[in-house]
């Protein structure tokens, strides 16, 4: 486990570093990737093996973001099947096994992230990844998908002992990739990634591809997007009304 410094209000202190560049921190699935059909495959592979009836993808894909005990709490709630809390360590174990071993099957970059990378890096951007995936499949998943070196920091809810939202989660997330809190975009696809920012105090922008059951505009961010293509403008738009206040120049 790492440990960061923080303010009593769960930002990292400033220790002296110098010019920290500004940080977008991504969560993973459904935001930076499409992951539905590998995870429901595990899913219901599990389901399956248990007695338990699979569930169609169109339905099951809403239950994901919290990690892969959740989705298999879920998964079992969704037919009323009893889950004792031992079983559910063990299915959680095997879930894990399988996925590492088919952990891009079916996934995928969504259309833009690539690009956006680039352009942000060009204009001086840095990048971590905050998910609630267990930091080991999730490092293994970006490297299949030819990015893992893109990010300073990747933080699963194993790294620092919690899950999002809790934003000390974040506050350790940007300490660690060495960027400046107080130039840091959360981009995510949840209430989850939505509250997380809002309790560390950043601006977020949301997709509305991802994984959630409630129309991402209604859950409060500062600019959604419908393509990567779109994040350059929405965060200039966040900078410069930030800017508007502090003097920061718009990227």
């Amino acid at each position: 486990m790492v440990n960061v410094l923080l303010t009593d209000g769960g930002r990292p202190r400033q220790t002296g570093a110098m010019n920290r560049p500004p940080l977008l921190v991504f969560d993973l699935d459904g935001t930076l990737a499409e992951t539905a059909g590998d995870l429901i495959g595990t899913l219901n592979l599990i389901l399956a093996r248990e007695g338990v009836a699979p569930l169609p993808l169109s339905e099951a894909r809403f239950m994901l973001g919290a990690g892969a005990r959740a989705l298999i709490q879920r998964g079992f709630a969704a037919h009323d099947a009893p889950l004792e809390a031992d079983r559910l360590q063990r299915l959680f174990e095997d879930f894990l096994a399988h996925y590492e071993a088919h952990i891009a099957d079916e996934s995928f970059l969504f259309p833009g992230v690539a690009a956006a990378l680039d352009r942000f890096e060009t204009a001086g951007w840095a990048f971590a990844v905050c998910t609630n995936k267990i930091e080991r499949p999730a490092r293994k998943l970006l490297s299949a998908l030819g990015v893992a070196d893109r990010f300073r920091a990747i933080v699963g809810q194993d790294t620092f002992g919690a899950p999002k939202p809790d934003p000390r989660v974040l506050a350790q997330t940007v300490a660690l990739a060495g960027g400046d809190p107080a130039r840091t975009i959360m981009v995510g696809d949840s209430r989850t990634d939505i509250d997380t920012a809002r309790a560390f105090g950043a601006p977020v922008v949301a997709v509305d591809f991802g994984y959630t059951d409630t129309p991402v505009g209604e859950l409060g961010p500062d600019r959604v997007i419908s393509h990567f293509d779109a994040l350059w403008d929405a965060v200039a738009a966040i900078e410069a009304s930030q800017g508007a206040l502090t003097g920061r120049r718009a990227p």
